[in-house]
């Protein structure tokens, strides 16, 4: 058995990384099948090995298909930029940038985009094995996955703007333990990350932006974790989408506000939604749905504001605010310690005339919401052409704004016996209290002593 397990994909004697590094580390990963063929030697057998990209631009025209475990692909700088101010920037002003694309450690996925092809042909690392064991171990750790440009249909006539081009970054296909996608650089690719199947998946410090969906945990899984990452989807798409797991953590997040929801939980169990910042231009940001039960949302902060960039202003995900900006339907979730801050223009309501929801149980029993904090505040949608400094005013924004009505909490006719605990006033919150437990948040007394008698 070779004693070599560290391989650089620029000094590999086969292929040519800048030309396709796919192929280069597809014939890396051959070799080490070849080289480590016993199962048993002391103890021992299949150590696996370290693929290393140094910093660098790596076009990939073929999928790199991980079937061994116990394999590393690392870089040197995730090398995040942002392609979607850089494909915004006037003609006249882009020779003046000090540069135009991602950089660090880069693979650029040159794949076809046809989205009626298999998601093995159109994904840049493809992580699959059938048989037993599951595949198990592999990492994905500190370079950029670059999906280079979208090809769809985008607000205004650009396709740049469309957060569509059938690339996806990493897909897991098959069942698999322990896979580990840290402190990653993923853009402008339709589907960031596209795990099935997972156990104790680590999903933690990568920023993953300007993608179309950005984490998708599909099929099933348990005790996966995914913390601590910066992400950004687009309209269509989601920041962060799980189905049927259970044992779920998704913490300390910072999630930015374009994706169509923020987290959408379906068919998920018994997991936890916690310490995160969730922003959002639309309603319906988290969403529990499918069975979706006995779940945890707790000391998250939660805006929902406008979209004030001039490229999407006016750009919606097509859901009405009374569907409720985090909305349940399932049993036995837990609502607990949020704070929601709701700014929005009235005249943007929808339906018009209509006071958007905060919380609403669709459906379900046993659901327990308590404690969340609401502050709605009215403002004047405005566009602005720097996306930088229009979002950050944006969200500085507020002082003496005036007072939103809004429904704090909604239980619809089909949800029964939820208990609804200082999370509005007596007048914000409705329910039919005959099959529902509530307590209201005290009204403050007004200014003035005569009129509070």
């Amino acid at each position: 058995m070779t004693t070599t397990t560290r391989y650089d994909v620029t000094t590999w004697p086969h292929g040519d990384a800048t030309d396709d590094i796919g192929a280069v580390i597809n014939d890396i990963i051959s070799a080490i099948k070849s080289d480590q063929r016993e199962q048993h030697v002391g103890d021992g057998g299949k150590p696996g090995g370290v693929i290393y990209i140094p910093p660098g631009d790596y076009r990939l025209r073929t999928p790199v298909h991980v079937d061994i475990s116990f394999l590393r692909i690392e870089g040197s700088g995730h090398g995040f930029t942002s392609s979607s101010i850089r494909f915004n920037v006037p003609a006249a002003e882009v020779g003046h940038l000090h540069e135009l694309w991602p950089g660090g450690s880069r693979v650029l996925v040159d794949l076809p985009g046809d989205g009626a092809l298999p998601p093995n042909e159109r994904a840049a690392f493809v992580v699959a094995r059938t048989g037993s064991p599951r595949i198990s171990s592999v990492e994905f750790a500190g370079f950029c996955i670059d999906g280079l440009h979208f090809t769809g249909e985008g607000p205004g006539g650009n396709p740049e703007n469309s957060y569509r081009n059938g690339r996806i970054g990493i897909l897991a296909a098959e069942p698999n333990d322990s896979l580990r996608i840290i402190e990653m650089g993923v853009v402008y690719l339709e589907h960031g990350l596209w795990i099935e199947k997972a156990d104790a998946l680590t999903v933690h410090d990568n920023f993953i932006a300007e993608c179309g969906n950005a984490i998708e945990l599909r099929e099933w899984g348990q005790a996966t974790k995914v913390t601590d990452n910066l992400i950004g989807a687009g309209p269509n798409g989601h920041s962060i989408y799980a189905e049927n797991h259970g044992g779920l953590l998704i913490a300390a997040n910072n999630v930015f506000p374009r994706g169509s929801s923020s987290v959408h939980l379906t068919g998920v169990k018994r997991s936890s939604v916690t310490a995160n910042r969730l922003h959002s231009f639309y309603p319906g940001m988290v969403i529990f749905d499918g069975g979706s039960s006995e779940n945890l949302l707790g000391a998250n902060h939660l805006l929902r504001d406008l979209e004030p960039w001039t490229p999407f202003f006016g750009v919606d995900n097509g859901i009405d605010d009374d569907y409720g900006l985090i909305r349940i339907e399932g049993d036995g979730n837990s609502i607990i310690g949020n704070h929601i801050s709701e700014v929005v223009d009235p005249a943007g309501v929808r339906p018009a005339g209509a006071a958007p929801v905060i919380v609403r149980i669709a459906t379900g029993v046993g659901n327990h919401i308590a404690d969340n904090h609401t502050v709605a505040s009215v403002v004047t949608a405005t566009a602005n052409d720097e996306c930088f400094e229009g979002q950050v005013d944006a969200l500085l924004s507020g002082g003496e704004a005036d007072e939103l009505a809004v429904t704090t909490v909604m239980v619809d006719a089909a949800a029964r016996r939820n208990t609804i605990l200082d999370s509005g006033r007596d007048d914000q919150v409705i329910l039919d209290r005959r099959i529902n437990a509530f307590r209201a948040t005290p009204g403050i007394p007004t200014d003035s002593p005569e009129e509070s008698l």
